[in-house]
């Protein structure tokens, strides 16, 4: 069993010696409008993209990776094109689309 080792001590800083606060500094502060901080960077996206796990047959992940980069993205588009072939898509009831047996109450 290894032994705990101590922690090390920090060298004492000398107050003055710090560095000066530039004006670069100030422009990469967090910016706060109250107690809010205010994010920085992109935006977020009215429809972000999910991610989620799917299993798809081997040779159509190697026909679309065999396109080079981006293949994810060209299997995206063939899919969109494929859902503005098809018809509007009917609501599913929350049994999969299959009758419901008659409930009866006595």
């Amino acid at each position: 069993m290894t032994a705990k080792k101590r922690a090390t001590r920090q060298p004492w800083v000398d107050p003055d010696d710090v560095p000066e606060l530039t004006e670069e500094f100030f422009q990469r502060a967090d910016v706060y409008i109250g107690d809010r901080l205010i994010r920085r960077g992109r935006p977020p996206l009215e429809k972000p993209k999910r991610q989620l796990t799917v299993r798809y047959d081997a040779d159509i992940v190697d026909a679309f990776k065999a396109g080079g980069p981006g293949w994810q993205t060209r299997m995206n588009d063939a899919l969109r094109e494929w859902l503005a072939r098809q018809p509007p898509p009917q609501k599913r009831t929350t049994t999969g689309g299959r009758a419901r047996p008659a409930v009866r109450v006595r």
